[in-house]
């Protein structure tokens, strides 16, 4: 009996496999086969939108496109059979557009067209409107070709705002992967505002859903998706005044930023030496890229976020309210005869014999390096770093461009973290004076420079998509009110360190800073001049600004690299870019 139990039971459970699996091939797969059939007639045309273009706060275009042309051809011509053909065409495309050479042509066929492929071959990506017009009829009138009109991205100012615009480039297997569009389009943003902003500036593809028979043929639209498309980005940026700059600061190297100090908004912001975008489009030659990559003052790198440099003195206002808010007392003074000496180490002041007797105004104004010295000992570095750290310092800005550095805001517990090594009393005096292990981006101190020309932190941006209300920081109106009273001298006292190199129209505040590349023993300090050394060898020149002086509005950074003294290197292009404010009617004339 039990053995009849159990065949029963086994046949039961072959029956039941059975049936499942009659009703998974008559019932279940049948939706699944469906679907492939469907695929086999029905195909899905994407089209791709023009990418967006970039505009300047008046309307001038940054980043376009120029319509033109490619040229497709018919799939299969590679057989024996078909070979004349495909000759032919080759033939004829070289003859009416020379330096497109034959080889090249008929290797990217060759890479192109296969068995599986049913759509035309484009062989040609580009030509511009002006050279295929005269010649669309004739291409247009064979079956063997498809010509289709085609946008390529132009960059119309050339140099200017290279590394703010960015540029597009050829799709990597790496960023179809991570950004779909990008197989429809071929292309996406490399970096700049092309890359911070591609997913905007691409849009959104349309498309068709067609079917077709077995060899191909379209017989019937059967769905069509339009979708609005509003993808081009106004900035802030106004490229005449890009474009002045530029010139002014011909020949150099460094980083220029005009900002609006109460909003965060980039009027212009130049990293020099600057490239032609255009150049990546089609993509660069290896000798081009050699060139540029081997070039000591680096046209690659965006000095604005990625140029870490020591701040020198255009950080001692920072310095002095850290002072002030760790209870050290306004009438503070140090008496400075030349240096201070910790251990066997000398600390020199810039000016040789000293300031004499300095506070906190005078620091400024003729940025004493021994009164900072003297006042770090007091506070130490801890405090110095939290309340640099309050006004941006060793974080990002924010700005709407890619990878932005963070810079070094140091103190014991970084040190020790990086190199498991403590911190010593001397490294807090060279900190003090911007030296030693602190870095800084050229847009970190423009927005510093903005926080002590209003009292408030703005986000540095271009796209007014990334505006955010700027941030409040609390602070003592009677030391900030030191602070711009000594930076007003450094432009308008007879002593001031900025006083003979700024002839402005607009009165402004500033600070100048000379930041050391190479670290120069004290007795050598003394005796040579930064002309004297070897030009990579030589100081950073920083000179930072606001104004007008009453009423602020505009925050002007400048960093020349290896250039020297801040405000002999840079005040008379500081000058004359406050003068072309003035003449753009960003500030109003005195009257």
């Amino acid at each position: 009996m039990k053995r009849l139990n159990f065949i029963l039971v086994f046949i039961f459970i072959i029956l039941l496999t059975l049936l499942s699996r009659v009703y998974f091939l008559s019932i279940k797969s049948n939706t699944y086969y469906e679907e492939l059939s469907k695929r086999n007639y029905i195909k899905r045309v994407y089209k791709v939108p023009n990418r967006g273009i970039i505009k300047d706060r008046k309307g001038e275009a940054l980043a376009m496109n120029k319509l033109g042309f490619s040229i497709n051809i018919k799939p299969h011509l590679r057989s024996y059979k078909n070979k004349h053909i495909l000759d032919e065409l080759v033939i004829l495309v070289n003859k009416h557009f020379p330096h497109i050479k034959k080889e090249d042509l008929y290797k990217r066929y060759k890479k192109l067209d296969s068995s599986y492929k049913h759509d035309f071959v484009k062989i040609v990506e580009y030509i511009p409107y002006d050279d295929f017009f005269d010649k669309y009829t004739l291409f247009n009138s064979l079956d063997t070709i498809k010509i289709e009109s085609e946008v390529k991205r132009v960059y119309p100012h050339g140099k200017n705002a290279s590394h703010i615009i960015g540029y597009v480039g050829k799709s990597s297997k790496q960023d179809i992967e991570n950004n779909d569009f990008s197989k429809h389009s071929g292309i996406i943003g490399k970096n700049g505002l092309e890359k911070f902003y591609n997913n905007k500036l691409q849009g959104e593809l349309s498309y068709k859903d067609i079917k077709v028979n077995a060899l191909n043929k379209e017989i019937e639209l059967l769905k069509e998706y339009e979708p609005i498309v509003n993808n081009s980005i106004d900035i802030s940026l106004d490229i005449k005044l890009q474009k002045y700059i530029q010139e002014i600061f011909k020949g150099k190297s460094g980083a220029v930023i005009v900002m609006d100090a109460r909003n965060g908004e980039l009027l212009a912001a130049g990293s020099y030496p600057e490239f032609d975008n255009n150049i990546f489009v089609d993509g660069i030659s290896v000798k081009d890229w050699n060139t540029m990559k081997n070039d000591f003052n680096h046209p690659f790198t965006n000095k604005l976020v990625n140029g870490l440099y020591p701040p020198g003195s255009v950080i001692k206002m920072g310095i002095a309210l850290s002072f002030l808010e760790n209870d050290v007392k306004t009438n503070f003074k140090v008496y400075d005869s030349g240096s201070i000496k910790l251990g066997k180490r000398k600390f020199r002041c810039w000016k040789r014999g000293g300031h004499g007797e300095v506070g906190f105004r005078k620091a400024i104004r003729e940025s004493c390096d021994d009164f900072f010295y003297k006042g770090s000992l007091k506070v130490g570095i801890n405090k110095i770093s939290k309340t640099l750290a309050k006004y941006g310092i060793g974080a990002k800005t924010g700005i709407d461009q890619t990878n932005e550095y963070f810079g070094t805001n140091p103190n014991k517990a970084w040190k020790q973290k990086k190199y498991k090594q403590p911190w010593y009393i001397g490294e807090t005096v060279i900190t003090s004076i911007g030296q030693g292990q602190m870095l800084v981006t050229p847009m970190q101190i423009a927005r510093y420079t903005a926080f002590l020309a209003t009292g408030k932190l703005p986000k540095p941006h271009f796209a007014k998509d990334n505006y955010e209300d700027p941030l409040e920081i609390q602070y003592n109106k009677k030391h900030m009110n030191i602070m711009r009273q000594g930076m007003f001298d450094v432009a308008n006292h007879k002593k001031g360190t900025a006083k003979n190199y700024i002839n402005s129209n607009v009165t402004i505040a500033a600070k100048t800073g000379t930041a050391q590349v190479v670290s120069i023993s004290q007795s050598e300090k003394v005796r040579m001049k930064e002309s004297e050394l070897e030009y990579y060898h030589r100081s950073h020149a920083w000179l930072t600004t606001y104004g007008p002086y009453k009423n602020p509005k505009y925050v002007v950074t400048v960093i020349q690299e290896h250039g020297g003294h801040g405000g002999h290197a840079v005040g008379e292009i500081v000058s004359k870019i406050y003068d072309k404010l003035e003449e753009l009617e960003y500030i109003k004339k005195k009257k």
